[in-house]
C-alpha cells in the first residue's frame, strides 16, 4: 500500500477513532491510503499482541509508536516493581508490534506526597533501568510532558525542559521525548526547548491535538479535531521540522464528540484536514 497524497508522514493514532476494532482501523487505512497507525497497549492486549503484529503487517501498516508505558512514581516498593515490570511487557510488545517508539507518561503524585521533585527523580531511576532493556530491544523510550493540569494525579513532567532534564541523563538513543501539542501549546519556552531536543536527536515522535474551549467537563477528552481550536499548528509543526524532525505525524484526539461518530469518516476528516495543514 502506498501513501495517498499528503498522507506520507500522516499516522493516525488509535485512540483517535477507538470506535473501530484493530480489523476495521487496518481495513479503513487501506482503502485510504493512510500507512501508519499509531497503537496502544489496551486494546492491542484484547485482540492479542501477535495477532496485532500479523494483521498490522498484512495491512502493510507501519506502527509508528506505542502508547503507553510509565507511571514510575509509586514510593512503595512492590508497586514500583511491579511498574518496572509492566514497562518491561511494554517494550517488549512495541518490539513484537515492529515500532521502535514507546511513549512513557511518568504518573503523579503518590497519595499524600506534594514533592514533585522527588517524584521526577524516581521516574529519571526507573528510566536508568528501562532504557538499557529497551535498546536491547531496539526501542526508543519517548518522556510526554504534560500540560500543568495533569500534574498531580498523571504525570509530574509538565513542560518539555522538564522531559529533556530527564532525557538527557540517558544516550539519546535509549531516551528522548515527544512533542504533543496539545500539552505544550502553552509555553513560550517550548520552541526553544524543541530546537535543544531536536539537535540532541532526541524527538522520538511528534503528536497534533488542537485545543479547544470550552474545554468539556472531563478534560482528558478535550482534544479538538485539526484546524477546531487555538493552536496555530502550522507554526508547531515548522518549530518541529527546523529541528531536523522529518518522522511520522500522528493525529491523536481524544474527543467524545468524536468517537460518537462512524470511525471510517472520522479517519478520513482527519486525513483530510492533515492535508489542508500543509498548504
Amino acid at each position: 500500500m502506498t501513501a495517498s497524497a499528503g498522507l506520507s508522514r500522516f499516522s493516525i493514532n488509535q485512540m483517535t477513532v477507538k470506535q473501530l476494532s484493530l480489523p476495521e482501523l487496518a481495513d479503513a487505512c487501506v482503502r485510504l491510503g493512510v500507512t501508519q497507525v499509531g497503537l496502544w497497549r489496551e486494546p492491542v492486549q484484547e485482540y492479542g499482541v501477535e495477532a496485532t503484529a500479523k494483521l498490522i503487517g498484512a495491512a502493510g501498516l507501519t506502527v509508528t509508536t506505542l502508547c503507553r508505558g510509565g507511571f514510575l512514581t509509586a514510593t512503595d516498593p512492590r508497586a514500583r516493581t511491579a511498574a518496572l515490570a509492566d514497562n518491561r511487557r511494554a517494550i517488549d510488545e512495541a518490539a513484537t508490534l515492529g515500532t521502535d517508539t514507546l511513549v512513557l507518561v511518568s504518573g503523579g503524585l503518590p497519595a499524600g506526597s506534594r514533592d514533585l521533585w522527588a517524584a521526577r527523580e524516581r521516574v529519571a531511576d526507573a528510566l536508568a533501568e528501562l532504557g538499557p532493556y529497551a535498546e536491547r530491544h531496539g526501542v526508543r523510550l519517548a518522556v510526554e510532558p504534560l500540560h500543568p493540569m495533569y500534574a498531580a494525579d498523571r504525570c509530574v513532567v509538565s513542560t518539555l525542559a522538564q522531559a529533556l532534564d530527564l532525557a538527557e541523563r540517558f544516550p539519546a538513543h535509549q531516551v528522548g521525548v515527544t512533542v504533543d501539542t496539545y500539552h505544550i501549546w502553552w509555553d513560550d519556552q517550548a520552541p526553544a526547548q524543541i530546537a535543544r531536543a531536536g539537535a540532541g536527536g532526541r524527538i522520538h515522535t511528534f503528536q497534533l491535538a488542537d485545543w479547544i474551549t470550552p474545554l468539556p467537563q472531563g478534560v482528558l477528552t478535550g482534544r479538538g479535531q485539526i484546524g477546531d481550536g487555538a493552536i496555530d499548528l502550522r507554526a508547531w509543526r515548522g518549530y518541529v521540522e527546523a529541528a531536523g524532525y522529518t518522522g511520522p505525524i500522528e493525529v491523536e484526539l481524544f474527543n467524545d464528540d468524536l468517537w460518537a461518530r462512524d470511525g471510517r469518516e472520522v479517519l478520513a476528516e482527519t486525513a483530510q484536514r492533515f492535508r489542508a495543514l500543509q498548504h
